[in-house]
């Protein structure tokens, strides 16, 4: 007789995600939705990136208006204070090269909007000549964070792609295909994070992230350390 249980029960669980103790090697271009997501999720793998002498480049998809819901900050010049805290963050991850295209944050968009978005996301693959691309992961909760995915991946598709493309986590955590160790630069990263002083005023960067990063160290060091967490996104 079938056990009624046993027969219900969920598919077999993902094999344990691959540690790479280093990232792949080559021209990287990650995708922003806001102006901190870029250090939230793969900050320290941009780091390491940069360390090894990859060429790396940032897009900061919006602007970041709705990142004050209190009003905290002066509305004047918001926008341009988003851009700086990241800049200075990138600064501190060793990346040097950003682009903010300022659509407005949350905002909702059209298919055309998206069309849009695949379109400018193409251009900047071109033009950077990517060989890694890193973007949020499809299960991301924000509704930004989703567009910026599905922008992207169309863009990939587009135009071809045929490096490598991860996705990675900022607050809806992934089921990983692959975990970076980041130890030797979780000091860069948590001084990233501390330059984006306008969100900090509402969540504490340094303790929930650098405490997923810990989490993440489960695959890499026996849970001593700092490790990010990626899907492979598969573009055939």
């Amino acid at each position: 007789m079938t056990d009624p249980v046993r027969s219900n029960t969920a598919p077999a669980p993902r094999a344990a995600p691959r540690l790479l103790a280093t990232p792949p090697r080559g021209r990287v271009l990650c995708f922003a939705p806001h102006p901190d997501d870029e250090a939230i999720g793969p900050g320290g793998t941009l780091a390491r990136h940069a360390r090894q002498g990859d060429p790396v480049r940032v897009v900061v998809a919006t602007d970041g208006g709705s990142g004050d819901p209190d009003a905290c900050f002066p509305r004047d010049g918001y926008g341009e204070r988003r851009r700086a805290e990241s800049r200075a963050g990138l600064l501190e991850l060793g990346v040097r090269e950003s682009s903010f295209w300022g659509y407005p944050d949350a905002c909702v968009l059209t298919e055309a909007d998206l069309l849009g978005i695949a379109e400018r996301a193409a251009a900047e693959l071109a033009a950077w000549r990517a060989e890694i691309v890193y973007l949020p992961w499809s299960g991301e909760h924000n509704s930004d964070h989703r567009a910026g995915h599905d922008g992207v991946m169309r863009a990939l598709r587009r135009t071809g792609f045929r490096g490598r493309a991860f996705g990675y986590e900022v607050w809806s955590p992934l089921e990983p295909d692959l975990v970076v160790d980041i130890e030797d630069v979780v000091d860069a990263k948590r001084k990233a994070l501390a330059c984006y002083t306008t969100q900090l005023r509402y969540v504490d960067y340094a303790h929930v992230i650098l405490g997923l990063n810990a989490y993440r160290s489960l695959h890499c060091g026996g849970g001593k350390g700092h490790a990010e967490a990626f899907c492979d996104l598969r573009l055939s």
